[in-house]
């Protein structure tokens, strides 16, 4: 069957844009949560998106400016008109229903006139009849019963009494009681679709950061490897200055249910002044040709948001920018998905946690993404004294010193 005009316009547009970037069907799918084969046949106008927000997300990607994304929804819109007409079904006469034939009785039911096998039979002689003939037996006397209807009135007087007293010496159950407990709508002891891991102990550039640390220079260990920088962290009990990075690690248990991350949530459970403490920088001037992108949040907000920022890659001729993806997400066995938050605190002593929402199969829930149980923690560092560690002289010093600014 011969494409319709539209769709292929609209096809032609999106081959282009998926050819201009280069990458192939299952990385540009992986972006716009959607499969490899899904994303094929909008090249090929096999299939048109009900919705154009996965087409502009594309387009975003691919670097389209206004107006070439302004050209391509008019062409969606043309094309999802022709699927439209196409879906559309044409009417169908409604057949003529006829009578239905009388059933026939079914062989095995009761003749209604035959006669009953259990009634006695009339010849048979009255076995409740006397036999005059014969001689007279003593019999006991029979032992006579509460008559039927007094039984039955002094039934009805211990249910009314029951109630009565049940009424007035128990209050009853208001709507504001608790109910009884019972498993409630929607939950299940299932385990997650899911698993989730995380990384909290990451440096900007694998060398970049700084801790808040409630100890003298000469009592602070040199700053470690990046590999190796949360057993400094617990042994100095410091905490992130600044700002904390925090890698989630998320995969599906199938390799094709897949889950849907709708969106992720900032909450901060406590706000405290900025430590006294000192700050520590894991660094000496270093930083890497690749800002990853990643979701922003200003713990200083009244509300916080996880915002989606763009990456830059600077390690080629020309800085490219890493466009960045706001939810949802698509998640499976064999697709993780990682997302990297910045958290940065400047005013305040924070801790918070992350909730991750999710749907997969007709379930739908929230994680909770803590560190270890416990909530994230970040401290502004303004004020602070800063130090650096000088590997020459094996001993921590002040930025001053160092003649870099904190």
């Amino acid at each position: 069957m011969p494409k319709d005009a539209a769709v292929e316009k609209f096809a032609a547009l999106v081959r282009a844009l998926k050819a201009r970037d280069g990458r192939s069907y299952e990385a540009l799918g992986r972006r716009l949560s959607v499969s490899a084969s899904t994303l094929h046949r909008y090249c090929s106008g096999a299939t048109v998106p009900e919705e154009f927000a996965v087409v502009d997300r594309l387009a975003l990607l691919c670097g389209a400016d206004e107006e070439e994304r302004r050209a391509l929804e008019a062409a969606w819109t043309e094309a999802d008109r022709a699927r439209r007409r196409a879906a559309s079904p044409a009417p169908t006469p409604v057949p003529a229903v006829s009578a239905a034939p009388e059933s026939n009785p079914d062989p095995n039911a009761p003749d209604p006139n035959a006669p009953d096998p259990n009634a006695p039979d009339p010849t048979a002689p009255d076995p409740s009849a006397e036999d005059l003939s014969a001689p007279e037996a003593p019999r006991a006397r029979p032992r006579r019963g509460a008559p039927v209807p007094l039984l039955l009135a002094a039934a009805v007087a211990l249910v009314v009494l029951a109630l009565a007293a049940a009424l007035l010496g128990h209050p009853t159950r208001t709507a504001s009681a608790p109910a009884p407990a019972s498993t409630a709508p929607g939950r299940t002891a299932a385990p997650l679709p899911f698993t989730w891991s995380i990384g909290s102990q990451l440096w900007e550039g694998g060398c970049g950061h700084t801790y808040l640390v409630d100890r003298a220079p000469r009592a602070v260990a040199p700053p470690p490897v990046a590999a190796d920088s949360g057993a400094w962290a617990g042994t100095h009990d410091a905490v992130h200055g600044g700002e904390a990075l925090v890698r989630i690690t998320v995969q599906g248990r199938s390799p094709s249910d897949a889950v849907v991350l709708h969106a992720l949530h900032v909450r901060v459970v406590d706000r405290a002044a900025p430590l006294p403490w000192n700050a520590y920088r894991m660094d000496n001037g270093c930083g890497g040709a690749v800002t990853p992108r990643h979701f922003a949040v200003d713990l200083d907000r009244p509300r916080p948001l996880a915002r989606p920022v763009d990456g830059l890659d600077a390690s080629g001729a020309e800085v490219r920018k890493i466009p960045a993806v706001s939810f949802p997400y698509k998640v499976t066995s064999f697709d993780p998905e990682e997302l990297l938050v910045s958290a940065r605190a400047a005013g305040c002593d924070c801790r918070w946690y992350l909730e991750l929402e999710w749907s997969a199969g007709g379930r739908t829930g929230t994680v909770r993404i803590t560190d270890g149980g416990k909530p994230f923690r970040t401290s502004g560092i303004k004020g602070r004294p800063a130090y650096v560690h000088d590997s020459a002289e094996g001993r921590w010093i002040t930025d001053s010193d160092s003649g870099q600014t904190g």
